[in-house]
């Protein structure tokens, strides 16, 4: 599962792992909660044998956004923190393809956020919805708000119908205000009735490459700049997407939807070189 080095220090560091089982971290300082009655026996790459001390949560800054991953194991004298890319997903597979969801880790955070006697929605976020600084509202507690958006945006990995909401609300991190959390708790609600959703890959597909791009021109009222999105799918199945506010102040609809369409082109590019290194093996 990895190498361990009795030699070597704890590390801040974490590593994305495709073989490894259950994620792992050396280092307790990095638990937000740790449950230290659980053990269990673990075996690592080098085929010893070590034991999980304990179990939790972590939470991970990348840039200006905060990510909790539950059910890490924390073990003793470990050389690399790892994240299991099989435990981020839970897979399904039948005769005719394979369903991708996070069914566990969706009712573990509505659990966590005591949001599992929620009343359900059918939208992730209210048509025409537009969220703003609001600097004299009354605020909500900061911790909390960012690690429901981050545990949102892990999320996102196979629940690409969430991307636009998750985005919309992780731009007001830094100063949450009641009705900010109105709206996060309004795509938890969503999740409630839609945990077991996911994404569905069909097996023995053409590999037609189509992508799709959008954009919403000023629909950031503080900044004026605008959010562009795209999603690619090989026959119909969704391989890529994203939904991000842009850098850039466009003034005028044309000049927003070529910002949009010039994103969409760099992935698109991106994508063809991965399928045609694929092709050659």
């Amino acid at each position: 599962m990895a190498y361990h080095d009795q030699e070597d220090s704890h590390s801040n560091k974490w590593y994305l792992d495709f073989s490894c089982s259950n994620h792992i971290c050396g280092n307790k300082s990095l638990f937000s909660d740790l449950d230290e009655s659980f053990k269990d026996n673990l075996k690592l790459g080098n085929n010893s044998r070590m034991t999980a001390m304990g179990k939790g949560t972590i939470q991970l800054q990348v840039k200006d956004h905060f990510f909790q991953i539950p059910g890490v194991f924390h073990v003793l004298d470990l050389k690399r923190n790892l994240i299991s890319m099989g435990q981020l997903q839970e897979r399904v597979q039948s005769a005719i393809g394979i369903l991708i969801t996070q069914k566990k880790n969706t009712l573990e955070m509505l659990d966590r956020f005591q949001m599992m006697n929620c009343n359900q929605v059918g939208i992730s976020t209210e048509p025409g919805l537009k969220l703003t600084k609001d600097l004299e509202g009354k605020k909500v507690d900061n911790t909390l708000f960012k690690q429901i958006v981050g545990s949102l945006m892990y999320l996102t990995e196979a629940r690409p119908n969430i991307m636009y909401s998750v985005s919309l609300i992780s731009r007001y991190m830094e100063c949450p205000a009641e009705y900010h959390l109105l709206a996060t708790k309004r795509v938890l609600r969503y999740l409630k009735g839609t945990f077991d959703f996911g994404v569905f890959y069909k097996k023995k597909v053409a590999l037609d490459l189509i992508g799709f791009c959008d954009s919403d021109y000023a629909s950031d009222l503080d900044g004026r700049r605008i959010t562009s999105s795209y999603a690619f799918m090989m026959s119909s199945e969704a391989v890529s997407w994203s939904s991000k506010k842009q850098q850039v102040v466009t003034l005028s609809t044309t000049k927003a939807e070529f910002v949009a369409a010039a994103s969409c082109a760099c992935q698109a590019v991106w994508l063809k070189k991965i399928i045609d290194m694929l092709h050659k093996k």
